[in-house]
């Protein structure tokens, strides 16, 4: 009979960024909990350091690291002391992001480079980087880029944040292939509509209800649903899966 397959990462270094809270913090928990060290990054040092308490309260092994990725001349030496905590990275969940909230025509330049910057120009150059290392150390790593279901379709009142998303589809791809030879899988996980901190008012107000109706099973996905693909991606199951888009959406495209 085959193996069961499970999800062993005791032998690998993860950098999560974005992981202050949110689906980031979510992230970084699931991977420790399969035996990662775990880099956690992000802007917010206090809230790192609660998520890094909770992440050891669960057995796991976490480091918590205060970075601004639209910084980029900071990335490098962010990375350097990553690894300096934990060991030459393996995985990278490129999480961090943000959107703002506005219509095509009222969107200002100063929101529209806020967004860009941070969910397109930062992940790019952490991921340039982190894969480089992977190349030149020849270490069969792992990327998963987040994106949306923005990627795919331009979500109402968000049209910024739905092209930083569709980049980074491509932005998947690109690196996918070029790095192919190298062994290192790149993928992206295109999550739908999930409950957080940030759109947990809109989502309980009268029009946020409304919107939930609208989708195909009349719900929000969860923080959860998306672990087994993330623990898919991330682990040596990916080995034969790179430059694909991962949609966990609940049917919210249909």
């Amino acid at each position: 009979m085959p193996s069961p397959v499970t999800f062993d990462l005791n032998n690998d270094v993860a950098l999560v960024t974005g992981a202050s809270g949110g689906l980031g913090a979510r992230f970084a928990s699931v991977l420790a909990q399969a035996g990662a060290k775990v880099v956690i990054a992000g802007r917010r040092a206090d809230r790192l350091q609660d998520v890094a308490q909770a992440i050891v309260a669960k057995g796991g092994r976490v480091y918590p690291l205060t970075i601004d990725v639209t910084k980029t001349d900071t990335i490098i030496p962010a990375i350097d002391q990553a690894e300096e905590l934990a060991g030459n990275l393996t995985i990278l969940v490129n999480n961090a992001g943000l959107n703002v909230p506005s219509s095509a025509s009222a969107l200002s330049e100063t929101d529209y480079d806020r967004v860009m910057d941070t969910n397109v120009k930062g992940a790019f150059f952490m991921a340039q980087a982190v894969g480089m290392r992977m190349v030149e150390r020849k270490i069969r790593g792992r990327i998963v880029n987040i994106a949306s279901i923005g990627a795919f379709k331009a979500l109402p009142g968000l049209v910024a944040y739905s092209m930083s998303k569709s980049a980074i589809a491509m932005m998947t791809k690109g690196f996918a292939r070029e790095w192919a030879r190298h062994q290192i899988a790149v993928n992206a996980l295109c999550p739908g509509y999930i409950k957080t901190d940030l759109n947990a008012d809109w989502f309980d107000s009268e029009g946020g209800q409304k919107q939930i109706a609208g989708f195909p099973r009349r719900r929000l996905s969860r923080e959860e649903s998306l672990d087994a693909t993330l623990l898919l991606l991330c682990s040596g199951h990916a080995d034969f899966i790179t430059g694909s888009l991962f949609t966990v959406d609940d049917g919210q495209l249909l």
